[in-house]
């Protein structure tokens, strides 16, 4: 039983972090940061992170009766999802140059801003985004109704969801650290490296959504032989 819950544990924070992929969102965070100074950049950061705590566990617990309560398919999820993720791709890789933020002087910054940015769009869709949340509802959905098994299963799910906030909170905080290493340059380059990956995964979503959207409608059309 430990060893299945383990198991659980690994597979769905290894899912899940390959679909955030935080250190290359952490150049995106810096972007969207840039006016803050490092505490508040700091702040941000455990917010976010925070915040893509309560998206992930809703997901698991929540995501599969709310979808059918609006009428709306893991599809639709992925297609409406994928094209906000790829429009904030284009937006930043077409956005012109920026000077890199300094440590402490930055500009000042409303707490209510911070707060909203915090959420959408750092946390929705850029971070726990529709790949995401139909991972971790992907995870659930097979979740039994049997008392033990299902105790499990949530325990899993609620450890893999507090791993997954820690490593955004830990890589997002110290993305600064990152950008000074690589230097201006550099971090201008990883930016638009990072844009253009956002790009293409916002695509692949759309396109995956519509794959699963279409395929059913393509085999019923299928010509017997």
């Amino acid at each position: 039983m430990i060893d299945n819950l383990i198991s659980d544990i690994l597979f769905g924070f290894t899912g899940l972090i390959s679909i955030i992929n935080p250190v290359g969102m952490a150049f995106v965070f810096v972007d969207r940061t840039e006016s803050l100074t490092h505490d508040e950049r700091v702040a941000v950061a455990r917010r976010v992170a925070i915040n893509s705590l309560c998206v992930l566990l809703v997901a698991y617990f929540l995501g599969t009766p709310v979808l059918h309560f609006f009428g709306i398919s893991i599809e639709a999820l992925r297609i409406g999802g994928g094209l906000a993720v790829a429009v904030g791709g284009w937006r930043m890789l077409n956005a012109p140059d920026t000077q890199p933020p300094e440590p402490q002087g930055a500009l000042e910054l409303d707490p209510e801003r911070a707060k909203g940015r915090a959420f959408f769009p750092l946390t929705v869709p850029l971070t726990t985004g529709p790949g995401t949340i139909a991972t971790a509802i992907a995870l659930s959905a097979n979740r039994t109704h049997k008392l033990s098994e299902f105790l499990l299963s949530s325990i899993g799910s609620i450890v893999t969801s507090v791993l997954v906030a820690i490593v955004i909170y830990l890589v997002y905080s110290r993305a600064m650290l990152l950008a000074r290493y690589l230097g201006v340059e550099g971090t201008k380059v990883a930016l638009r490296v990072s844009a253009f990956l956002l790009l293409c995964i916002g695509v692949q979503i759309i396109l995956t959504g519509l794959s699963e959207f279409l395929q059913p409608l393509a085999s019923g059309h299928v010509l017997p032989n």
